[in-house]
């Protein structure tokens, strides 16, 4: 079960609350200091680079300007494992041999980690899951509502179809069955789009990765035919690029497509029409709650009294902040993401898309 905080997807409310933590009445436990000229080391592990751009281009600079600007003595490690689990419980235990006092996890795979984070605590070591929900005896979870995040793709989608959503055959390529919050999103999806279209007609996980998506993609297109397809869920931007591709390949025309995550290539591709709607999850609040967490708790403060809980499989109680995602479609690109300022209208509007910008009124 889980009862979220959720906040506005504003930098300025996620990162007031990341920020003051241990006020609300909390008495905060005594602050351990570093050794004169020690430093606090926080390690930050994230999942992968190829399906999604987001995590070496947003998370890691971010998260790294917080920490440095809330502690001087605070050192960052940073690996990203590629998409490989293995290679991430070796970065896991080399930041762990390295003595840092707070690890920032971006499971791989989730399911996986339990045991590494169990003996992480065992060495006083302070494991924070980032994004995903990692197994084991988290100190804190930071991400977005991931439900919230599927019920918004799937409306976007019913949104898109218009009155022919009861009519439509829906395709949906789901992320890695390894993942939490892939499972989160596909759940959310299905209660917006479950008895609202005719049927979901194909059904399949595309594991997060293009390559992937593109396969299951041909697949439903040669199980249902050209006819056979009103509408693709595309759980995240990367695999939706893949999805629309071989749509275009088959001759498959006017079919809505959604993803996720507002990568700048997703952005121009709802701006000319291509990709019906992106889901924005501004980074700056996760990467400010983060980054806050992680320092206090390398300092010895308590966060779980300003925090709601999270009860995962095993039982446990996990202080969460979770944030609320953004829609993005054609006309809400200036007030959202411009607006939001993950990116300028001029690094979104080159000349190959000048028009399609002026058409939207981002300027």
């Amino acid at each position: 079960m889980i009862r979220p905080l959720r906040l506005a997807a504003t930098g300025t409310a996620a990162a007031s609350l990341a920020l003051t933590l241990t006020a609300c009445g909390q008495t905060a436990a005594p602050q351990t200091p570093a050794a004169d000229g020690g430093s606090e080391g926080i390690g930050l592990l994230l999942p992968e680079s190829a399906s999604s751009t987001r995590y070496d281009a947003f998370d890691k600079p971010l998260i790294t300007q917080t920490v440095t600007g809330l502690c001087v003595k605070c050192t960052i490690s940073y690996a990203n494992a590629g998409g490989d689990a293995t290679a991430q419980k070796k970065q896991f235990d080399d930041m762990v041999a390295k003595g840092v006092k707070v690890i920032l996890l971006d499971p791989v795979d989730a399911k996986l980690t339990a045991p590494w984070v169990d003996a992480a605590n065992a060495k006083g070591v302070k494991v924070v899951a980032y994004d995903r929900l990692a197994q084991g005896k988290v100190a804190a979870y930071v991400s977005f509502d991931n439900q919230q995040t599927g019920r918004l793709q799937g409306q976007s989608l019913l949104d898109a179809l218009g009155p022919k959503a009861s009519s439509a055959n829906v395709v949906m390529i789901n992320g890695a069955e390894s993942d939490p919050n892939a499972a989160q999103f596909q759940a959310g999806a299905h209660q917006a789009l479950d008895g609202k279209v005719k049927k979901i007609a194909y059904e399949q996980s595309g594991e997060w990765k293009p390559d992937v998506a593109t396969a299951k993609m041909n697949e439903a297109i040669q199980s249902l035919g050209k006819d056979g397809i009103q509408a693709v869920y595309a759980a995240n931007d990367g695999m939706a690029a893949a999805v629309i591709d071989a749509l275009k390949a088959a001759g498959i025309k006017n079919v809505p497509v959604g993803g996720q995550d507002a990568s700048i290539e997703a952005i121009r591709r709802v701006l000319t029409g291509e990709q019906a709607y992106t889901i924005y999850k501004p980074y700056k609040p996760e990467t400010d709650a983060a980054g806050s967490i992680a320092v206090q708790l390398a300092e010895g403060l308590d966060i779980s009294a300003t925090a709601t809980s999270v009860t995962d499989s095993g039982g446990l109680h996990i202080p969460s902040l979770l944030l609320t995602p953004i829609v993005v479609t054609k006309p809400k690109v200036e007030a959202t993401v411009v607006g939001g300022g993950l990116y300028k209208a001029s690094d979104i509007c080159t000349q190959q898309y000048a028009q399609a910008c002026a058409d939207a009124g981002v300027k």
